[in-house]
């Protein structure tokens, strides 16, 4: 335990002793002021009360006024002079039979109080300092008899202050000492932390122990983290790279030294450090891993000293996110198949069960037919398996709604660069193809056909439908985000998503639309964008 309470900085050994040491003095000083204050206040007050209360026991004016047998004006008078001399919170006179001819509350004047603490005056004519209580409060008093001729005792007088305000006059004094210690304590604390500015300073603001600690937990986090990580002066001179930076570059550790833009040649460190260039979340591949690369300036009192990159291998991520896009696919593909085939295989059964036989075969060779003929298309002029999976999907949902998906017979596709994963594909021609579904709904000629090349550099697919057209000004904003034709919750972010996929592909999209027909026609370079700037 010990141990543990010293394994702390410097700082706060000297702040925690000075901070020590100061309030111990300050609750010891404060203890013993407080406790000899209020001794001292307590029989000053108990004097003071004491030696009033013979002072006015002595006056001829109370040894005549309480042997009248009304109480006198001058009485009362002379001894509200005397509480207000001494400051006394009240001033009782008081016959031997316990009669009030004076007090601070005139109510209780010509009243009979209890007489039980005023009995050694009355007996023995003793002058003594007691604990009375009065309107529920408790307050020290000082009792004197007044003594008439030939030693008779004819009455008391009581003298008494309230404890709440001796306590309160204490109060004050010790607020006093508790302000001059916090003083002393803000003072105290300022000094240390002073001194201990001042030591750290001179060792670099670290304390040994510090620093190897801080040396360790360095290593340690280079070797945890998952991303890589490059850190580079102001010059662009390597100065660190970490186990997941060698193992996603595939560079060993004596590149440290070495410049960055040998290893990263769109890296400009003098455009970052003025803000010129900023990169952030950029994509690169490398060693046939999609990674992103963010570089942060390293700044030190304002000043930019160096920059730090950070790589993140983003190909497990997609990799997954493209398999459970393509799991998604194939359910929803197995489910429109599945409706079709079945409601088709009840009319077949009807058609046997009925005996029209020739019906039924004529049917099967109808849809053998129509089969064959996609088939023929899908899967042998188009040889990418996602866009296959993708384009299957859509005609079972055609035939659920009763549409007419026709493959242009013109249609050849080889299988797609490695950049052009499903996420987009699904974005793109998904929406597209619902798009044009839904053109041709209220249509007497359901019919929507798709084309796909990859002509020279570029992959091309072209969705036709034969719905009632795009005017000139919804072309203009159909692809904002949030803008829809059709005016209801929930629409207008399909062909605005579409648009940000092939952007992000580094293509483009042309619309064109007339009365009766509109085409969407997607351009998507075989080279991906970063491929295209190096």
């Amino acid at each position: 335990m010990l141990k543990r309470l010293l394994n702390v900085s410097l700082q706060t050994k000297i702040l925690g002793l000075v901070t020590a040491l100061i309030l111990m003095v300050t609750v010891i000083l404060t203890s013993a002021f407080t406790y000899i204050e209020t001794k001292q206040i307590r029989n000053h007050t108990g004097s003071l009360a004491l030696q009033t209360a013979k002072t006015i026991s002595y006056m001829p004016t109370v040894i005549k006024g309480i042997q009248e047998f009304y109480p006198s004006r001058e009485l009362r008078t002379l001894a509200t002079q005397m509480q207000g001399q001494v400051d006394a919170d009240f001033v009782e006179v008081a016959t031997r039979d316990g009669v009030v001819y004076s007090h601070t509350s005139r109510y209780l004047i010509g009243n009979k109080r209890p007489s039980d603490q005023n009995y050694t005056a009355i007996v023995f004519g003793g002058y003594y300092q007691t604990d009375t209580e009065f309107n529920d409060k408790k307050a020290l008093s000082g009792k004197a008899p007044i003594i008439g001729e030939q030693g008779r005792i004819l009455g008391v007088v009581t003298v008494g202050y309230f404890y709440e305000g001796i306590h309160e006059r204490i109060s004050d004094k010790v607020f006093t000492v508790i302000t001059f210690s916090i003083l002393a304590l803000f003072l105290g604390l300022m000094g240390s932390i002073f001194l201990a500015r001042n030591i750290r300073r001179d060792t670099l603001g670290l304390e040994p122990a510090e620093i190897a600690q801080l040396y360790r937990e360095r290593g340690a986090i280079l070797r945890s983290i998952n991303e890589g990580l490059i850190a580079m002066d102001k010059t662009g001179r390597i100065t660190l790279i970490n186990r997941s930076a060698r193992k996603l570059l595939d560079i060993d550790n004596d590149w440290v030294g070495k410049q960055i833009h040998l290893i990263l040649p769109h890296v400009d460190v003098d455009a970052i450090l003025n803000g010129t260039q900023v990169i952030h979340n950029w994509e690169m591949y490398e060693q046939g891993r999609q990674l992103i690369v963010t570089c942060t300036p390293v700044v030190n009192k304002k000043e930019a000293i160096g920059v730090v990159a950070t790589f993140k291998d983003q190909t497990e991520i997609r990799e997954m996110a493209d398999t459970i896009y393509e799991v998604r696919q194939y359910s929803e593909d197995l489910r429109a198949q599945t409706h079709e085939f079945t409601n088709k295989m009840y009319i077949l059964s009807g058609l046997l069960q009925l005996e029209h036989y020739d019906e039924a075969l004529e049917m099967i060779e109808e849809e053998s037919k129509v089969l064959e003929k996609q088939n023929q298309i899908l899967f042998h002029q188009i040889q990418d398996p996602k866009v296959q999976a993708i384009i299957l999907g859509k005609i079972s949902k055609a035939s659920e709604k009763k549409i007419d998906l026709e493959i242009d017979s013109n249609s050849s596709l080889a299988e797609l660069p490695e950049h052009i994963t499903v996420s987009p594909l699904v974005t793109i021609l998904g929406n597209l193809i619902d798009n044009a579904f839904e053109a041709v709904m209220d249509q007497e000629d359901q019919h929507v056909s798709i084309f796909t090349m990859d002509f020279g550099d570029d992959i091309i697919f072209e969705v036709t439908d034969y719905g009632k057209g795009i005017s000139n000004d919804e072309i203009d904003k159909i692809t904002e985000k949030g803008f829809s034709t059709k005016g209801s919750y929930n629409h207008g972010f399909g062909l605005y998503n579409v648009k940000q996929a092939v952007l992000e592909l580094g293509g483009s999209m042309d619309i064109q639309s007339e009365s009766g027909m509109t085409t969407f026609t997607v351009y998507i370079p075989k080279e991906s964008p970063q491929e295209g700037e190096a």
